[in-house]
């Protein structure tokens, strides 16, 4: 039987890109990850910022695409962890170490991602049951600072995410990213109602650049 942890890391191994969706209305995340899906990015982050993020992801979960990693983003109290995998989610976000949330998510028995930065917060989030660490802002160091909090800690799996547009992408993962988090540079306006047709063709492109030569 498949598990959480085996849909997220197949999604993640097939396209290593988690595509963020918040917007000021959920109106809209079900068509815009139908495009994204169609595109070949295969892990969503529903955040649970945006107004009607959980009736979306209730919703959506209900008759979600089959190879599809449905998540929960800005996931910061236990209750939010709850509430987000009741309506569906299979993964959750946080934007910051919240230890709380993760050992709600072990409890739980769903992957959980929490966001971090300093090689301290890093190594808290990764003992504390972390099954990927979010490396946020990642764009304040960009691949470098990648590389080097890699350096003593190489067998914490980081998916660095925050200000990474379509031309950084490859060096992030060649500092040894294990996936990407990607919000507006690649989602664009496409939840406030932008063109779905350009967030297939800007879906398309992101991942093409993203693939081994």
């Amino acid at each position: 039987m498949t598990s959480p942890y085996d849909g997220l890391r197949a999604a993640l191994a097939a396209a290593p890109v988690i595509a963020i969706l918040r917007s000021s209305s959920a109106t809209r995340f079900a068509e815009v990850t139908d495009a994204l899906l169609a595109s070949g990015v295969r892990a969503a982050e529903f955040t649970l910022t945006t107004p009607g993020a959980l009736d979306a992801l209730r919703e959506y979960a209900a008759d979600a695409p089959p190879g599809l990693a449905l998540g929960a983003g800005t996931v910061t109290t236990p209750a939010d962890a709850r509430a987000a995998v009741d309506a569906g989610a299979t993964y959750l976000i946080t934007p910051v170490t919240c230890t709380d949330v993760i050992a709600e998510a072990v409890r739980l028995d769903v992957p959980v991602l929490p966001g971090a930065y300093t090689p301290t917060e890093i190594l808290t989030a990764w003992r504390a049951g972390a099954t990927m660490v979010k490396l946020f802002p990642a764009a304040t160091g960009g691949p470098a600072y990648l590389k080097a909090v890699r350096a003593p800690l190489p067998d914490v799996p980081l998916v660095p995410t925050g200000g990474i547009g379509a031309a950084d992408a490859p060096a992030y993962l060649a500092a040894g990213a294990t996936a990407l988090g990607i919000g507006g540079p690649l989602v664009g306006d496409a939840c406030e109602g932008g063109s779905l047709a350009a967030l297939t063709d800007r879906a398309a492109a992101f991942l093409d650049g993203i693939r081994p030569r």
